[in-house]
């Protein structure tokens, strides 16, 4: 399964709209393989979706997302897990374990959906 995270440095980046990295990993038994970063703009609606789908996203992981572009990957068939933030190794490990991002991750103020 192909896993994006939007990110800051090694956080978790705090607004999807406002992202420009994305952490990409192949997550096989268990394991994070094949991890890349690539550039992004979200405020390129139009381009969104083609790019996530391009490069194979299947579940993609953020904070804080509007409802245009959360509807937008959404519609793609791709799995979103919003209002997360904290360090991305820590996520995604907890991830990979198949342990629930929220509350754990939750960012303040944010409630699960």
């Amino acid at each position: 399964m192909k896993l994006a995270v939007t990110v800051w440095d090694e956080r978790i980046s705090p607004v999807f709209d406002a992202a420009h990295t994305l952490l990409i990993v192949d997550v096989k038994n268990g394991r994070l393989k094949n991890i890349s970063y690539e550039p992004f703009n979200p405020q390129s609606e139009a381009r969104l979706t083609e790019d996530l789908t391009h490069l194979g996203i299947e579940v993609l992981i953020c904070g804080p997302i509007s409802q245009v572009h959360s509807t937008l990957i959404e519609a793609c068939a791709i799995h979103l897990i919003p209002f997360i933030g904290g360090n991305v190794n820590e996520v995604l490990e907890s991830y990979v374990k198949g342990n629930p991002l929220a509350p754990a991750f939750l960012m303040p103020g944010c409630r699960e959906t």
